[in-house]
């Protein structure tokens, strides 16, 4: 019997996870649920899910695993509305940035016997230069060879975990195990930083009174340089999320403040080589950074050590294809 995967919230991310799992419907059934209605026809008219059920309560009530693809503002509001209704031993995973809060929400409101699970889902390598978001922008395959930071509150039963890895593996994608804290950490520097060097690069050039003029002539360099901003959250959700990591912002806010230091240093004193070292050893990094996640060849990246049986034949060979798996 297909398990029942319900989708809350079916903008890129909820419904990119819905059409990848479209490809498995021998596996998997799909409810879909969104707060606005016209995105809810719209998702199951192109496939998107399987139906939908715009009662957020009942859209739960037999799902095996729940994925949260909502804002961080929205979470704990949606916890509370689906809490008592979900069965025993169900598994809920979000898709936010901050594990640390959510988490902890999740630990609040969740019943005993409903295991959260945190996700960050990284796009696969032949998207990383779209900017387009919602629905519209949804693709199947999405997460084809992007990383999912898998991270669990202690105690979580290891069939959770594995439930999310499996399922994680229907989407194209394969999962790193952090802890809730390093995850965070390296949200903070990895999509959190440089929204926030973007912002304070726009709000430093438009205060500067040359900018009526320069405005005119910006171009490819500044759009490069500000496009983290350019609608991957709303001011209020990356507000919050800046706010509930904050820790490891300002971290990283203050290795930016002292990388920007050592360049003013550096022009200001005409050090001609520390500049072009400085330089030259971003530029590398950068390449070297692209090259890797353009191929999804992390040679020095630890990955979790599975069996020689898949997680996904672990998971659908257990869970969904009993009768299919060969006793050993």
């Amino acid at each position: 019997m297909p398990v029942q995967i319900t989708i809350i919230g079916l903008g890129q991310i909820g419904a990119s996870i819905g059409l990848a799992l479209a490809a498995h419907k021998d596996k998997v059934t799909t409810v879909g649920h969104d707060k606005e209605f016209s995105i809810e026809r719209l998702a199951q008219k192109n496939g998107i899910v399987d139906k939908t059920n715009h009662n957020l309560p009942s859209s739960v009530e037999n799902a095996n695993l729940v994925v949260l693809a909502v804002p961080v503002h929205q979470m704990r509001e949606t916890l509370g509305y689906i809490a008592q209704d979900l069965k025993k031993g169900t598994v809920v995973v979000d898709t936010t940035l901050v594990k640390g809060k959510v988490a902890k929400w999740a630990q609040e409101i969740l019943p005993k016997g409903v295991h959260y699970v945190g996700l960050v889902p990284a796009i696969g390598p032949d998207y990383l230069q779209e900017t387009k978001t919602g629905l519209d922008a949804a693709k199947a395959d999405l997460f084809s060879k992007a990383i999912f930071l898998l991270s669990a509150p202690y105690g979580t039963p290891g069939e959770a975990i594995e439930l999310v890895s499996g399922f994680v593996s229907l989407t194209g994608g394969s999962v790193i195990i952090t802890d809730l804290i390093e995850s965070d950490g390296l949200m903070a520097s990895a999509y959190l930083l440089p929204q926030l060097v973007s912002a304070a690069l726009l709000n430093a050039t438009m205060e500067q009174p040359g900018w009526q003029e320069a405005r005119k002539v910006a171009s490819r360099v500044y759009f490069a340089a500000t496009s983290a901003l350019t609608g991957q959250e709303d001011t209020e959700a990356l507000q919050m999320l800046t706010l509930h990591d904050r820790e490891n912002v300002i971290h990283g806010l203050n290795a930016m403040i002292l990388a920007l230091a050592d360049l003013r240093d550096d022009i200001e004193d005409v050090k001609e080589g520390s500049l072009k070292d400085r330089l030259k050893k971003a530029q590398e990094g950068r390449q070297n950074w692209l090259n890797e996640r353009s191929t999804a060849n992390w040679t020095e990246m630890k990955t979790v050590p599975v069996e020689k049986i898949s997680v996904k034949d672990r998971l659908f060979g257990t869970m969904f294809n009993r009768t299919d798996r060969k006793d050993k």
